[in-house]
């Protein structure tokens, strides 16, 4: 499900298949005009459409989208230089607010594991502003299988953690073919995938705070270590 305009837009932009609409009756918004002729498109006023979202504040569109097709590691590692890999964040923001920030720094998709939030959820499609229709990602099982498998595909694989004796990030000289491990807050990457990874990274931190949200430290490893 997509909420609000600039999702919609960004949705059909990309080309995926709509298949019903919720509008507001008194103000429907521009996009509209493009569902009309495609898809049934509803109307009605602010209690009518918080009873069918059971969203508290329901926007001025809702629409609902055929899923599309994703990518798979193998396909996202023949092309991309720089990738993302998320293991165990489940929280459906954090994961939009990771492609947000891994697509405005020119980031080239994502990888998720089996305990990661859905990329494509309501709530990751609505932090990401829309930018999760067309950010590449791919599923995996096992995730430190999947590291070997880059690390043998001539990927740098780095390993994000607080560990004091990994590498602090200023350190590192951006390679050509990056990948980024990312854990969960509460507990950090897993032994196998810091086993697994070819480098461990760190951001350096003061006053006692040893580590920062996932999205945000996201945020900085996308820029610190992007492409040049």
């Amino acid at each position: 499900m997509a909420e609000g305009d600039l999702v919609v837009e960004r949705a059909l932009e990309a080309g995926c298949e709509p298949v019903v609409a919720l509008v507001d009756e008194l103000r429907p918004p521009p996009v509209t005009e493009h569902l009309l002729t495609r898809v049934p498109v509803y109307a009605g006023g602010e209690r009518v459409r918080a009873l069918v979202t059971k969203l508290g504040v329901p926007n001025s569109i809702v629409a609902i989208f055929r899923r599309p097709p994703r990518t798979t590691v193998e396909a996202l590692a023949a092309t991309a230089h720089r990738l993302v890999l998320v293991e165990a964040v489940d929280n459906p923001a954090n994961i939009g607010a990771i492609i947000r920030n891994a697509t405005g720094l020119g980031w080239d998709g994502m990888i998720v594991d089996t305990t990661s939030a859905d990329p494509l959820a309501r709530r990751s499609l609505r932090v990401s502003m829309g930018h999760a229709v067309v950010f590449p990602h791919a599923r995996s099982t096992d995730v430190a299988a999947t590291v070997a498998q880059l690390v043998a595909g001539g990927f740098a694989v780095a390993a994000l953690t607080p560990d004091a004796d990994a590498t602090d990030i200023d350190e590192i000289a951006p390679p050509d073919r990056l990948v980024v491990c990312m854990g969960a807050e509460r507990v950090g990457l897993s032994d196998d995938v810091l086993a697994a990874a070819s480098l461990r990274v760190r951001i350096p931190m003061h006053h006692g705070v040893d580590s920062l949200n996932v999205a945000a430290a996201t945020a900085i490893v996308c820029h610190a270590l992007r492409r040049r």
